[in-house]
């Protein structure tokens, strides 16, 4: 297949139209409808609904996204691997992460890779949940993801980094000492990301342990609303070691739990080569994997 129309076909469905694609691939619009017509008469089947001014995958597009996707990936790849000889001088790298590893591990990750590469652009992508963020790269669309579960998906490898300690963060003027029992941050109502998030998926099972029932007083989907919602006094919640600084900068108290509360941290990737700048963030990745301790 040609690379040329497989971009533009990728083009249209990213973008979500002719026009659109046209205007990021900076060519004509015929230019891709010309394309797509030939990528469907080497296919022998339409990739495109046409709805008036919009398109919509047919199931055989839907089905042709995710290899076009991994052929032109290969070909970055390919072609990444030559430049590699100069030194990473340029390039681009797909990053996903969980929004709660963003700032820490993932942001001093990021800034030490552009101080040792400043020519190779990164893109983070925002995942809505670990289900996606495990597509995001087993689809190609990302190169590497971050997360706090090991993923055993076939086709992709996962590296432990370390864990990374969770606190308890109650609202400005809460009466706490230095180290709270799980049990006793039961007696708090809690604000909390909705079920099946990793954060609250731990929660739920450190209570378990403790047998206690904690009071889920506020459930957002919204993550950057729930350090506001404490320090408004809406109630408590879990954040890791970073956001938990953060929190108690602002005014929150931060106390520590007992037992002790961590999360793991891991690196994957799909398996197989990866280009040059995914390679050296994944190398940075496990050096600086010693700041996590077990």
């Amino acid at each position: 297949m040609d690379l040329r129309r497989l971009g533009l076909f990728l083009a249209v469905v990213d973008e979500g139209g002719m026009t659109r694609a046209a205007e990021a691939a900076h060519v004509s619009q015929p230019s891709v409808s010309q394309a797509i017509r030939e990528l469907e008469a080497e296919v022998g089947t339409p990739l495109f609904h046409r709805v008036g001014r919009r398109v919509v995958l047919t199931p055989a597009g839907e089905a042709l996204v995710e290899p076009a996707r991994q052929v032109l990936r290969d070909v970055e790849t390919g072609r990444a691997a030559v430049e590699a000889v100069a030194g990473l001088a340029a390039g681009r790298l797909d990053l996903v992460a969980l929004p709660t590893l963003a700032v820490d591990p993932v942001a001093p990750l990021v800034g030490a890779f552009r101080l040792a590469h400043p020519g190779v652009d990164i893109a983070l992508a925002d995942p809505t949940d670990a289900s996606a963020l495990v597509a995001l790269v087993a689809s190609g669309e990302c190169e590497i993801g971050i997360t706090a579960e090991p993923v055993l998906a076939a086709g992709l490898t996962s590296h432990e980094l370390g864990h990374q300690d969770l606190f308890a963060v109650l609202p400005p003027g809460a009466n706490a000492s230095h180290t709270m029992a799980v049990a006793t941050l039961a007696r708090f109502p809690l604000v909390t990301a909705p079920p099946g998030t990793t954060t609250r998926t731990q929660l739920e099972d450190a209570f378990d342990q403790a047998r206690v029932t904690p009071r889920i007083a506020v459930v957002t989907a919204q993550r950057e609303a729930i350090l506001p919602l404490v320090l408004a006094g809406a109630g408590a919640t879990l954040f890791p070691g970073p956001l938990a600084e953060q929190a108690a900068a602002l005014g929150a108290v931060v106390v520590a739990l007992r037992p002790r509360l961590a999360r793991p941290v891991h690196l994957f990737h799909r398996a197989g080569p990866l280009s040059p700048a995914a390679a050296a963030f994944r190398e940075l990745a496990r050096v600086r994997a010693l700041r996590f301790p077990p």
